[in-house]
């Protein structure tokens, strides 16, 4: 163990942004994980391990005919030896994953300490110059009419692009950060003007979820980030001895051994789910991230934000400290979850607020030891002394407990006063968490020992942080504090509500069959009739809805979701949930229904065309998308519905205030609707479309993208990702949600939270100030829709139009194992049906990707593309050469389904089919297998053909280095995965026979089955 902690002079020398230090630190963990395997169960299951890793070979393939030898041991093996090597692969996977994070972290910080090294303004030096294919530099600015005509001359420059072929990885490298981007806009001669109008208006907003996407427990997240800091207190003590010329320090020795201790409690740990996780469970595993990491990562943002800017340009203004906001949906997402009631929506909005005013009053009694000036060395202006003495006369057992202490120090007092302030609004809230006082009246609180809102708390900080600058004085804590109570106030992010268009229109039509007030049934009404019913009613001032409620449970529930609405921003203010998201919008009446239940509520008034909430159509599959124009365009049509965008009729008529609409669009159904590239192409025709409508009714769009995890649910990084968003669309806005694993990837080391928000801001901005124009090529747009028809009909020709997919799905993918985790409060299918249509998108994606097929992700792109060189082989490729590296959408689709692609294990998946399915099933379902197999290589042959890579991932080494080290691992956990679902399914039929010969039963197989689907997602990175 000793090598572990005494490195040679050669490691000693070693870089530590090399891949090199990398492996180091894989190699520390690798032999810990050995060692204290070996201690708790012995050295069999070590060498088990390294058996059935070396059968594999590093690219992730089981040798030819070994293959069968990897699967013979495993089907030797008794369930508990089966069980041990999968939590141990498990475990191995775990840990890497934190390694490779930890690495991550490590060479962001020494990538920034790069940047500032480098003169203010200056960028650091590129290696070459290069063609980006996200249309930098001069080509920004071409017109589309330029390009468009280049495009149809056959101009296309695809020779001399090939030349530049290897040389956009290293321009990846220092793109994404603040410190490229300002220096890049000034070389670019961007008027400064259109640059600050941008920031001005600068919104970001990411929203957390909890779809059921996380599998790891929250007791293991907790693990990974001690093993993290504890990583961190390595890369200190070697840094430390390093510096000092010695070999090895006692430091150090200390960190290998308490990583030792960490990875044998967590082995001894319970990695699956003891429960069925509640929503308020759900909530607290969210907050986690607001609590540990980006309560004090957001004020660093803005600092950098800030810095970068005035390097480059001195004259322009930082945009508001709240530039980048949070949002939720943990807690207020109803959408097929009955577990989301009224009540939890409540008692989630008052934990968050709990959460941040413990935060805040934390705050204060740092700045409380950190202020401590007197009045003998520093004045204080009057307005200071006017509030301390409006603060006595309100709370003067406060003034009694600390007078004489701080009768010299006024901003310690002052700040005493704000502390109970604050502890006194926390109490208040616990009493009323319980919802005990729902179906009452709850008024926001009118105490002045108390604070109503983040507004008054911010603005007695403001008088403190004015006092100090009249005086000469700054205070960093007290400028972070601010930044914070202005992004997060009293409600730390804004609850999205969230429910299903029928369940709309199912309320109206049973309380109008109730009042009898229509010739017929609601449900029965044509669109126009519905539409101007609605209109009609959201123009009366008379009730519709009774007080006591004879309804259905379901339209209860409904109604009483909206009332609670009203108290909760009579509680919180408006600001703590202002959407309402309808999923499964087809039609405009189901948002005009959604806004006449807002008006039974008080919600919206038709007097004055105000309202308090936005309504926000979620338009999920290819037929909803297409239609979203019609949609729009109609609401736009009706001046209630653009006076209430603009505030109300006084806004309108005056054009007061900018109309805002939000609109969502689903990545997740129309990928399983329609297939990878089909589902992106009309996503992104439709924010065109719906950007053109916004404009012809002096409208802004905001886009909110239902982005999951995986590329099959809108997945992949984010910079690329709104890179190649059109550029119209953005203008400065976005939103976008934060889901499952990805949290855990994104936000749970804070120099990884800070380079996450950082590139997504940067891009932001970069595609807002250039727009490529390439979006609007028609010549390149028509060969776009031909290639995604293409691929949709050839992707649902398999998915719904061959009869053997449903149970070749259902017999070779863990579907039924994972429907049985117990990782969310939501079901994993809507109705309880077992079709494709009513399971949702992510056990979709998750069962796919754990039988290593991946094929939401990529399968119909290989014979569209096949089509359309088949009809001019050497030109049409060189076109999408062409595309690849100048269009930002097709380059990101590309690359997209090149990153799926090198993680499918065609072989592995193989071994599925033959060994999952029913012996009267297997001849047809290897002929469904071979018609996959088919596309996926022919998908792969022209990925590498139009990227010019010879293997998949060459343009991103840094990704393909990732899915390397764990692909030569994860084969044997895939074989230990099918051998243990054979067991479990074999005992099934045995018990509905009746009849069961098993030593084991059907939980200890089950809990089996469940920890291989653990560690595969680990070792996948993704899960659904």
């Amino acid at each position: 163990m000793s090598s572990l902690v005494h490195l040679s002079d050669q490691q000693l020398t070693i870089a530590s942004t090399s891949n090199l230090f990398l492996r180091h630190r894989l190699k520390v963990v690798e032999d810990l994980w050995e060692s204290v395997l070996q201690q708790e169960c012995g050295q069999e299951l070590v060498d088990l391990l390294n058996q059935l890793r070396s059968m594999c070979s590093p690219e992730g393939q089981a040798t030819e005919s070994p293959e069968l030898s990897v699967s013979r041991v495993i089907e030797k093996l008794d369930l508990n030896e089966a069980i041990r090597a999968s939590r141990a692969f498990a475990l191995y996977f775990q840990l890497i994953n934190i390694v490779e994070q930890h690495y991550e972290q490590r060479d962001q910080q020494l990538s920034r300490r790069a940047t500032y090294s480098y003169p203010p303004g200056e960028i650091a030096p590129a290696p070459r110059k290069t063609l980006s294919p996200q249309g930098d530099g001069d080509s920004a600015i071409l017109s589309s009419a330029a390009m468009e005509k280049e495009a149809q001359n056959g101009g296309l420059g695809a020779d001399m692009l090939e030349k530049n072929w290897f040389q956009e990885a290293e321009a990846k490298q220092s793109k994404g950060t603040f410190h490229w981007l300002f220096p890049h806009l000034r070389q670019l001669n961007m008027p400064p003007q259109q640059i600050q109008r941008l920031i001005d208006n600068l919104d970001i907003r990411l929203v957390f979820t909890a779809h059921p996407t996380e599998i790891v427990r929250h007791t293991i997240r907790g693990k990974q980030q001690r093993l993290a800091k504890i990583l961190q207190q390595l890369d200190q003590a070697e840094e430390e001895f390093r510096a000092l010329g010695l070999s090895s320090s006692w430091e150090a020795e200390a960190c290998v051994e308490q990583l030792t201790e960490e990875i044998r409690l967590w082995w001894r740990t319970d990695e699956l789910h003891q429960f069925k996780p509640t929503v308020l469970d759900e909530v607290d595993y969210t907050l986690h991230y607001f609590q540990e990491v980006l309560f004090d990562a957001i004020p660093q943002l803005y600092q950098r934000l800030k810095h970068a800017l005035k390097d480059s340009f001195k004259g322009l203004t930082p945009p508001s400290n709240n530039f980048c906001k949070f949002g939720s949906w943990v807690g207020s997402d109803r959408d097929g979850n009955p577990s989301v009631t009224p009540l939890v929506t409540w008692q989630t909005a008052c934990y968050q607020r709990d959460l941040v005013l413990e935060k805040y009053v934390q705050s204060l009694r740092q700045l409380t030891n950190l202020l401590s000036l007197s009045l003998h060395w520093s004045d204080v202006l009057p307005d200071l002394l006017d509030s301390l003495e409006q603060d006595r006369s309100q709370m003067p057992e406060v003034y009694e407990q600390l007078a004489v202490r701080y009768r010299q120090e006024p901003y310690r007092l002052k700040l005493a006063y704000i502390q109970r302030r604050l502890e006194n609004t926390r109490d208040r809230n616990r009493q009323i968490s319980d919802g005990s006082n729902l179906h009452g009246q709850v008024i926001g609180n009118q105490d002045p020992t108390m604070y109503r809102s983040g507004i008054e708390f911010l603005a007695e900080l403001r008088l403190i942080e004015r006092n100090l600058k009249e005086t000469g004085l700054s205070c960093r804590d007290l400028e972070n504090l601010i930044c914070q109570v202005e992004i997060y106030g009293f409600k730390l992010a804004e609850l999205d509500m969230r429910q299903e268009s029928t369940r709309h229109s199912d309320a109206m039509n049973e309380i109008a069959e109730y009042l009898q007030i229509l010739p017929k049934s609601y449900n029965q009404m044509t669109e126009a009739e519905r539409s101007l019913w609605l209109a009609t009613e959201l123009q009366t001032r008379r009730p519709l809805i009774p007080a006591e409620l004879p309804f259905s449970e379901k339209v209860c529930e409904t109604i009483e979701t909206f009332r609670m609405l009203r108290q909760l921003q009579q509680e919180f203010g408006p600001q703590i949930c202002r959407t309402y998201i309808i999923s499964m919008s087809r039609e405009a009446s189901d948002i005009l229904e959604v806004l006449l239940l807002a008006k039974e509520a008080g919600l919206y008034d038709p007097a004055t065309g105000t309202s308090s909430i936005m309504v926000v159509p979620l338009f999920e599959t290819v037929e909803d998308l297409k239609r979203s124009p019609i949609v729009m365009r109609s609401l736009f049509e009706l001046p209630l519905y653009r006076a209430c965008l603009a505030g109300g009729y006084n806004g309108l008529e005056n054009g007061m205030v900018t109309s805002l609409q939000e609109v969502m669009l689903g990545y997740s159904d129309s990928n399983k609707d329609s297939g990878f590239l089909s589902s992106n192409w009309e996503i992104h025709k439709a924010q065109k479309i719906l950007q053109k409508i916004s404009e012809e009714y002096g409208v802004a769009l905001r886009i909110f993208h239902g982005r999951g995890g995986s590329v099959g649910r809108g997945g992949g990084p984010a910079y690329e990702a709104i890179l190649a968003q059109p550029g119209h669309s953005i203008n400065g806005r976005i939103k976008i949600t934060e889901q499952g694993e990805v949290l855990a990837s994104k936000y749970s080391l804070p120099e990884l939270a800070l380079y996450n928000l950082e590139a997504v801001t940067t891009a932001v901005i970069q595609a807002s100030l250039l727009q490529t124009g390439f979006d609007d090529i028609q010549p390149w747009n028509e060969i776009m829709e031909e290639l995604a028809t293409r691929s949709r009909s050839h992707y649902r020709a398999l998915i719904y139009e061959q009869p053997d997919l449903v149970d070749f799905f259902h017999q070779v993918t863990p579907i039924e194992e994972i429907s049985q985790l117990q990782i969310s409060s939501r079901p994993a299918r809507r109705g309880g049906k077992k079709d494709l249509a009513s399971l949702r998108a992510i056990p979709w994606v998750f069962s796919w990707t754990q039988s290593r097929f991946l094929l939401p992700s990529w399968y119909g792109v290989g014979t569209a593309l096949q089509e359309f060189l088949n009809e001019e082989p050497e030109e049409n490729l060189k076109l999408l050469r062409y595309f690849y590296f100048k269009w930002p959408f097709f380059k990101m689709v590309i690359s997209k389904a090149e990153m799926t692609l090198s993680k499918v294990d065609l072989q592995i998946a193989h071994h599925y089919v033959r060994e999952l399915s029913r012996p009267e099933d297997r001849d047809r379902f290897e002929a469904l297998y071979e018609q996959i197999a088919q596309e996926f290589h022919l998908t792969c042959d022209l990925v590498l053909r139009i990227t010019g890579h010879q293997k998949l991932l060459d343009g991103d080494p840094v990704l393909q280095r990732s899915v390397q080290l764990r692909n030569g691992t994860i084969v044997p956990l895939g074989f230990l995965q099918v051998s243990l679902l054979k067991r479990l399914r074999h005992h099934g039929k045995q018990a509905a026979s009746g009849v069961v010969h098993s030593r084991y039963s059907k939980g200890e197989l089950l809990r089996g089955a469940l920890l291989t689907i653990n560690g595969i997602a680990a070792g996948m990175r993704n899960t659904g």
